[in-house]
C-alpha cells in the first residue's frame, strides 16, 4: 500500500509560544510535514523559496508585513500556496491579501480543526476566507468605490487629491509643497470644497473624507 506523501508545510510566527504550539499541533496529524519553523518575514520568505507545499503565515511580523512576504512570492510565481494566521485582519488589507493570491485567512481564535481544515483544503487547491470576514471586506470595498465615484462627480480630480491629504493630517503648506503649488492656490481649492460639499471647516472636512473612506 502506497503511503500518501505529506503535506509539507512552513511555520512563521514572531511569538516562539504560539510557533511551538503550532508545530506540535501539525506534527500530531500524520498527513504533515513540518519542514522549517520561522520567527520573521525574511526567514519565512527564504525558507518558502527553498521550497514547500503551504506557508501559514503570521500576518504581523517585526521586519516584514505577512502582506510583504505575500507580493514578494507573487512575484516568483504561483509555486506556494499561503494561508495568512492572524489576530486581526481589516477589511482592506483581507482584499489586499486576496489581490496578491493569498490561498486561506484564518484567525487565531479559530480552532484548531479550522486550521488544519483550511490547510488541507489549501493545499488541493481551494481558497479559504471567512464568509463573513469575505463579506464585509467586499462591502466596504463596493462603499469606498461608491463614495469616490460620488466625490468625483462633486469635486475635481485636484479637488479630490487635497481633500484625501486633508484626511491625512497635512496642512496647507505640506499639500503646497507636494504638489508643487502656492499655498493660496490650496486655499482657493479648499475654498471651493467647502462649497460644493456645504462644509464649514476643515475638521468637518477631516470628518466628511473619513466617513466616505475616502483616505
Amino acid at each position: 500500500m502506497t503511503v500518501p506523501t505529506p503535506i509539507r508545510i512552513v511555520l512563521a510566527d514572531d511569538h516562539a509560544i504560539v510557533l511551538h504550539g503550532l508545530k506540535r499541533l501539525f506534527e500530531s496529524e500524520h498527513d504533515f510535514e513540518v519542514v522549517d519553523t520561522c520567527r520573521n518575514g525574511h526567514e519565512a520568505l527564504a525558507a518558502a523559496r527553498r521550497g514547500c507545499d503551504v506557508l501559514v503565515l503570521d500576518f504581523r511580523l517585526p521586519d516584514i508585513s505577512g502582506l510583504d512576504v505575500l507580493r514578494m512570492l507573487a512575484a516568483d510565481g504561483p509555486a506556494t500556496r499561503v494561508v495568512l494566521l492572524t489576530a486581526a485582519i481589516s477589511e482592506d488589507d483581507v482584499m489586499k491579501a486576496m489581490q496578491l493570491g493569498v490561498n486561506g485567512v484564518v484567525l487565531k481564535e479559530s480552532s484548531p480543526e479550522q486550521l488544519l481544515e483550511c490547510v488541507r483544503r489549501v493545499h488541493q487547491g481551494e481558497q479559504w476566507i471567512d464568509r463573513d470576514m469575505l463579506a464585509r471586506a467586499l462591502h466596504r470595498v463596493t462603499r469606498r468605490e461608491s463614495a469616490a465615484r460620488e466625490a468625483s462627480r462633486t469635486l475635481t480630480p485636484r479637488e479630490l487629491e487635497i481633500v484625501r491629504m486633508i484626511a491625512q493630517g497635512l496642512r496647507n503648506k505640506a499639500i503646497a509643497e507636494r504638489l508643487s503649488i502656492s499655498e493660496g492656490t490650496v486655499k482657493i481649492h479648499l475654498h471651493n470644497v467647502y462649497e460644493k460639499l456645504d462644509i464649514d471647516g476643515r475638521l468637518e472636512l477631516m470628518l466628511y473624507a473619513q466617513e466616505k473612506e475616502l483616505v
